[in-house]
């Protein structure tokens, strides 16, 4: 008598599917709720974000290393910024408001970390695509010189933000320090995040040190697509890709390990 196959791929993935849809959908409603424009808030609060910094910029005829637009500079840069610094703001804390939901055996603690980095990434990278297109209509800046490029910039800071967001939100169900430590951080990380200048406008001892910070790959790349050899961009896939596969599975065992002693309420 053999036993019964288990589940097949194709229904687990199916089921994981609709798991995940209906975290995205609840966090949706918990944090935007069904007045004013609702959901439509997860991009435009990123887009009045990047629209008030572009204008900042270019009232104070900021400094950023080039002769490039002004605009098209803090567009690149900014989105990129929110891009990996508010997914672990979200995923901070995120375990102990959604413990409740763990009782269902289909629900995760990765699924709860996950729905909230696709979260923030749908927001940031709708908002981005948005001003983009907006901004090349009304002739502000050129259109990417290589759509590609920018997509896949795009996708390396996600990558390290999503997997660092899910480190963190592991470690501060543990430990309450992690909220009090990333908050500061985050403002001390991001005038080196190579948002506000380019790693070519630095010195070479600076540069050396700045590329360092896995983010400043990602964002030189984004760059570079949209600008192409109006830039000398500095980045190295042989640094920053290693990095972030070894960070994924720091995230991967945390959130094991934390899954194992978390106790639903």
């Amino acid at each position: 008598m053999t036993a019964s196959a288990g589940p097949s791929l194709r229904h687990s993935l199916r089921v994981q599917g609709r798991v995940l849809w209906a975290l995205l959908l609840r966090e949706m409603l918990t944090r935007y709720g069904r007045h004013n424009i609702g959901f439509l808030w997860l991009f435009v609060e990123p887009m009045l974000f990047t629209l008030g910094v572009a204008a900042l910029w270019t009232a104070a005829k900021a400094y950023h290393g080039s002769n490039l637009p002004i605009v098209a500079f803090a567009l690149t840069g900014y989105s990129s910024v929110l891009l990996w610094r508010n997914m672990p703001g979200r995923c901070i804390g995120a375990l102990w408001s959604n413990l409740s939901l763990l009782y269902h055996r289909n629900i995760r603690v990765l699924d709860i970390y996950v729905a909230r980095v696709a979260l923030e990434f749908g927001g940031a990278t709708m908002s981005f695509a948005g001003l983009s297109v907006l901004f090349i209509t009304l002739g502000w800046i050129d259109p990417p010189r290589n759509i590609l490029e920018v997509v896949g910039g795009w996708l390396l800071i996600a990558w390290f933000g999503s997997v660092l967001a899910i480190t963190l939100g592991a470690l501060s169900h543990q430990s309450e320090l992690v909220d009090k430590l990333w908050h500061p951080a985050s403002y001390l990380i991001f005038p080196l995040s190579g948002s506000a200048f380019l790693v070519d406008a630095l010195p070479a001892a600076a540069q050396k040190y700045v590329l360092y910070i896995p983010m400043v790959h990602g964002t030189e790349i984004v760059r570079e697509g949209y600008f192409g050899n109006r830039i000398h961009a500095h980045y190295d896939l042989g640094y920053v890709v290693p990095f972030c596969l070894v960070l994924t599975f720091i995230a991967l065992g945390t959130t094991q390990w934390v899954a194992r002693r978390v106790v639903p309420e």
